[in-house]
């Protein structure tokens, strides 16, 4: 079901992604040619598919080994900087990208780069903290904040920056489950084109389009309704050697 390359705003083509081993070399993704032209698409595989390589494809925090990747027709490995300026990345750990002492200051250094006026930013910083719903925890250290309060203090910080792809990995492993209820609904009326991988189907299944990757290879691609049950038969009864028609 890929799209039209020249529609797509996210393209890999013949991609292999490969890292080194003691032993010699760990294929990560093996000949992936997929566009996504699509407003959402979920990725889906078990720990260890490949799909954080995947996302991470598109920032330029992975590499092709062989074969092209790009962002709105920018090659990411040619111009990773500019390809940055079209994607937000939130991480599942998401300390590993909150740097300041406070929700409220890491969101008003994102704005930084935007163009808002330095007196306006701590306002702006609360909207989008609001927005996300954790605005009553924005002066609190991070460290004093529950792994979930982390995770949509993350997604608030590259909503400033605004984006026009916004990659999610794993974004609702934290959240309980009043929080996911929020985060889906604030998906839902985003207009960035969202690319989002993902353990929970229920999250999955609001994509237009799922892919399942497995074993560094594309199995699987199409909509929710046909490729989510394959995917839970797979799961138990072994999954396909070629992709799916």
């Amino acid at each position: 079901m890929a799209g039209s390359p020249g529609a797509a705003a996210l393209v890999c083509s013949d991609v292999t992604v490969t890292a080194p081993t003691a032993s010699g070399e760990l294929t990560l993704l093996r000949g992936l040619d997929v566009a996504l032209p699509e407003r959402r698409v979920a990725v889906v595989g078990l720990n260890g598919s490949g799909k954080s390589t995947f996302l991470r494809l598109f920032n330029g925090l992975a590499r092709p080994a062989s074969g092209t990747v790009t962002v709105h027709g920018i090659d990411v490995a040619r111009d990773v900087r500019a390809a940055r300026r079209h994607v937000g990345f939130v991480f599942t750990d998401p300390l590993s990208q909150l740097v300041m002492p406070t929700p409220v200051e890491d969101v008003e250094l994102s704005l930084r780069g935007t163009g808002v006026p330095r007196a306006r930013r701590r306002a702006a910083a609360l909207a989008l903290l609001e927005r996300v719903g954790i605005a009553h925890r924005a002066e609190h250290s991070i460290y004093d904040l529950s792994g979930g309060e982390r995770q949509l203090a993350a997604f608030a910080a590259v909503l400033a920056v605004e984006p026009e792809v916004l990659v999610l990995d794993e974004p609702t492993t934290l959240l309980d489950l009043r929080n996911r209820g929020r985060l889906i609904d604030l998906l839902g009326g985003l207009p960035h084109q969202l690319l989002i991988s993902t353990h929970d189907l229920g999250l999955a299944a609001t994509a237009p389009r799922v892919l399942v990757l497995h074993e560094g290879r594309l199995v699987a691609d199409g909509r929710p309704e046909q490729v989510l049950p394959a995917y839970e038969r797979w799961c138990a009864d072994g999954f396909p050697q070629e992709v799916l028609p």
